[in-house]
């Protein structure tokens, strides 16, 4: 088995040398073939220049650089895209994850796991502004996503390669990979893992990342429940707004016809006829999405289902003879 282990890398200068010391003499104890793949984020600090004087003298190290700051969804994506082991480590570069935990996460991997994240259970970080909105976006997002971690934020986790393979990361979706992974099928767990203060720099998240979070929450709820039916979620909006609507307007009809009750001067009219073209609006929104859908998998030959494994099957070339 060959192991990655995947850094993104931010102006970390002042962790980069002691967290590539401290990882190495970590991994020379595994008894696997190793690589660590730093991806520098655009920094504008000497990291650059450190990863490629370590990735000369040590030809386990690969280093990918981005002409400038995409962020670390996209740093993920391009590590498991250039990471060549079987099985696949990421963590933080600013030294807070520690590396001495990997041989446990390996070992809990070997019990037929294929994402192993880790929980951050004593965390080293100011409580108002960063443990509390992490709980409170921890809490809603295992609600939602119906996987349930104490901890989305935690960067080091160990993946087997086959589950990197489909998922696709947009935006900021690097903290939803549990449950990104969950809905292809991966057999996933927690284990806690030590977190250590940070020495060196300055956190590169604040608090306004929560209400990304939200947002990006509901990107993935939507892919996770309705990529392939659009029109289930789209539909059922506008069957619920329209049908109130035609109901407002029915109640309406039957007082004016029977009981002589103006509507002309009720604002209770535009409402039931916002509600039904909004009904009308919705339908069509999902029309044109199951459209796009059948375009996207189509066009591509994308199929809808993900297989884990086929047992008895005969050779591609002797089925299509």
């Amino acid at each position: 088995m060959k192991l990655s282990v995947v850094i993104p890398i931010y102006n970390e200068e002042e962790n980069i040398n002691l967290l590539y010391d401290e990882l190495k003499g970590v991994l020379k104890t595994i008894e696997h073939e190793h690589e660590i793949v730093f991806v520098d984020d655009g920094s504008s600090d000497a990291s650059l220049t450190l990863l490629e004087k370590i990735q000369q003298l040590d030809k386990d190290v690969v280093v990918v650089s981005f002409r400038r700051n995409f962020g670390q969804t996209a740093a993920m994506s391009a590590g498991f895209d250039y990471a060549t082991g079987d099985v696949i480590v990421t963590m933080d570069g600013d030294m807070q994850n520690d590396p001495h935990d990997i041989p446990i996460f390996l070992e809990k991997m070997e019990e037929g796991y294929e994402l192993v994240s880790g929980w951050r259970y004593d965390r080293q970080d100011p409580f108002l502004n960063r443990r509390l909105p992490s709980m409170i976006a921890n809490k809603i997002i295992s609600v939602v996503t119906g996987v349930h971690l104490h901890d989305y934020g935690c960067t080091l986790k160990t993946f087997r390669k086959e589950i990197t393979q489909g998922i696709r990361l947009y935006g900021e979706m690097h903290r939803f990979i549990p449950a990104i992974a969950s809905g292809v099928g991966g057999k996933i767990t927690e284990v806690k893992a030590n977190h250590r203060p940070r020495r060196f720099g300055t956190s590169k998240y604040g608090i306004s990342r929560t209400l990304r979070v939200v947002l990006d929450l509901m990107t993935v709820k939507f892919l996770l429940s309705y990529a392939t039916r659009p029109i289930h979620v789209f539909g059922m909006l506008g069957l619920v707004s329209g049908g109130s609507g035609f109901l407002i307007a029915l109640i309406m009809t039957v007082q004016r016809m029977f009981f002589e009750v103006p509507m002309a001067n009720r604002p209770l009219l535009l409402l039931a006829i916002l509600l039904i073209l909004m009904g009308m609006q919705f339908i069509y929104m999902g029309l044109l999405g199951e459209l796009q859908v059948r375009t996207y998998h189509e066009s591509q030959k994308k199929p809808i289902y993900v297989v884990r494994s086929v047992f008895g099957c005969q050779d591609q070339e002797e089925k299509n003879n």
